[in-house]
Formats: structure tokens, C-alpha cells, sequence
């Protein structure tokens, strides 16, 4: 019998660091699949669009492509379908593409950070807390509802685009209640008093240095937590882990992302604990090279 042949891709920008490729390509081996998975980066690609390379990825044959930062949200009005939970989250990190080109939506970042969370920080740690996430675009609409989902009780949200954050408050109010999210007012402060922070922006990402959060906030109490995994250890959770504050990074998030995804594009579960195995793997071959 032949193998099972699928090819699936990453479309974002600065993204040739994503170890994406070589987890898909641990989960397809390990299937038997013949499958590829192709990085499609925007800052390598100049005066391509987004609507450009879906309408490429559809031509050439994909079963799907993820998506990732700066397009979680500008992808929801090229595609034909959006899975409700998707929906409900307003971004969009996986889209799967039909034998007859048609397109549908779904967000595994959601169920990615809430499992990763769980796995390494476990839930109680979120019951009841209130926590202060810095950043509400695509990575901070699923990662507020991942934290709703965890029962938290209070969300602070802080964005430099204030019309952006309060957005993303109300998107929240309505689906979890008005009492569980708010803007900030004084960002330190809220820090400070806080169980948990949460950075869901770039910021700390390679190619985008620096803290978004005051250190000087940051407390022993704490546990903070990043989606950033390029570099593994960012900034923030230096200052967080130096404070002795308990860290989680993004490794956790985009395995159980790529978990989902797999079941979605090539209808295969991964086993989680070689998934994390292959992740470490080649986390430090991609660090060796540079």
C-alpha cells in the first residue's frame, strides 16, 4: 500500500527559526507519512500578500497551512468557513484546505497555551487567579480564553494599542461575563498585585528584543509565562526566574498546537511526551547552528 502524502506550511514573518517543520516531520515518520512542511516567511518573500500565498498553497495541492504572527486575524476574511471556537477566540492559526479549495478556520492556540498550562504550571495554579496579560492581538485573543477556560477569575489586559485591548475585553464580556476582564490602569501596579503574568506579544521574540514587562514588579509569588520559544528563555522570564518566580515558555504551547493540528490536517494523534522529545532535539540543533 502507498504511504499517505500530505504537504502543509507555516505562513507568517520572521518565522525561519520555527521548529514547526521538524515537529510535523517527527509526527508524519512516525505515522508512516510522506509528508512536507514548508515555512513560507513574509520577510523572505517581498511584495507577496497573504491573500497571494492562501490562493498559492491552494493551487499547489496543501492540506492546510498554519498561520502565525502578524496574520491570526487578517486571514478570518479570505477564508470560507470558521470553526466556531475559532470564532469565538477572533484569530485564526490553522486553516484547512478542502480537496475542492475550500477553506475553513480553527484556532489550536487556544488548547495549545490551556494544555500546556496545565501540563506545566497544572490548573489550580489559574483557579481563581487574577493575572495580567500584556498583549491583545491574535496569540493574546486565544491565550484569554485558554486563561478563562482555566477558571481564572480577574483578567487585566494591557496592549499599546488601547483600541486593540479594550476590543479584546469586550470580545471577552461577552462570551465569559463583564466582571472578568478589564483594561489596565496602572500597569505596574497591576503587575504587582497579580497572580500570574502572562506576555502574549513579540516583544522578547529574536528580531524583537526586549521586556515588556516591569522587572521591578515581579515578585517571588508569581508565576509568568510567555508564547515567545525563539529563544527559549526571553527576557521576561530571565527577570521573572532571577526574581524566583515560576516560568512556563512557549515550548509547551506549540507542541500541543501541533498535536491539533496534526489530528486536523492529517487525521493522526501524536504521542505528547516524544513530541516534547523531538521538540528538545531540535530546540538545541537549531541554537547550535545559529
Amino acid at each position: 500500500m502507498s504511504k499517505q502524502r500530505i504537504l502543509l506550511g507555516l505562513i507568517g514573518a520572521n518565522i525561519m527559526g520555527s521548529l514547526s517543520p521538524a515537529l510535523f516531520a517527527h509526527a508524519f515518520e512516525a505515522a508512516g507519512i510522506d509528508g512536507f512542511y514548508h515555512l513560507m516567511d513574509l520577510d523572505r518573500l517581498p511584495g507577496r500578500t497573504l491573500p497571494q500565498l492562501l490562493d498559492a498553497i491552494k493551487a499547489a495541492g496543501f492540506a492546510g497551512a498554519n498561520i502565525t504572527y502578524p496574520f491570526k486575524q487578517d486571514i478570518i476574511a479570505l477564508l470560507d468557513t470558521v470553526d466556531p471556537t475559532a470564532m469565538q477566540t477572533g484569530a485564526i492559526n490553522a486553516v484547512l484546505i478542502a480537496p475542492d479549495g475550500h477553506t475553513t478556520g480553527y484556532n489550536f492556540d487556544r488548547p495549545g497555551w490551556r494544555n500546556s498550562f496545565a501540563e506545566s504550571l497544572g490548573r489550580e495554579s489559574a483557579k481563581a487567579a487574577s493575572v495580567v496579560q500584556i498583549g491583545a492581538g491574535g496569540a493574546g485573543h486565544a491565550v484569554a480564553c485558554a486563561l478563562m477556560d482555566l477558571g481564572i477569575a480577574q483578567l487585566v489586559i494591557h496592549d499599546l494599542d488601547h483600541a486593540r485591548a479594550n476590543a479584546l475585553c469586550e470580545n471577552l464580556a461577552t462570551h465569559f461575563g463583564a466582571a472578568r476582564c478589564r483594561v489596565a490602569r496602572d500597569l505596574e501596579r497591576e503587575i504587582a498585585d497579580a497572580d500570574g503574568i502572562v506576555n502574549a506579544t513579540q516583544m522578547g521574540m529574536r528580531g524583537f528584543p526586549g521586556n515588556p514587562v516591569p522587572a521591578s514588579a515581579l515578585r517571588p509569588s508569581h508565576w509568568c509565562a510567555d508564547v515567545i520559544y525563539t529563544p527559549i528563555e526571553t527576557d521576561f522570564l530571565k527577570a521573572a526566574a532571577a526574581k524566583g518566580a515560576r516560568v512556563l515558555n512557549g515550548s509547551g504551547m506549540c507542541v500541543h498546537t501541533a498535536v491539533e493540528a496534526c489530528r486536523l490536517f492529517a487525521g493522526i494523534t501524536p504521542d505528547v511526551a516524544r513530541l516534547h522529545a523531538a521538540f528538545a532535539k531540535a530546540l538545541v540543533e537549531r541554537d547550535q547552528a545559529g
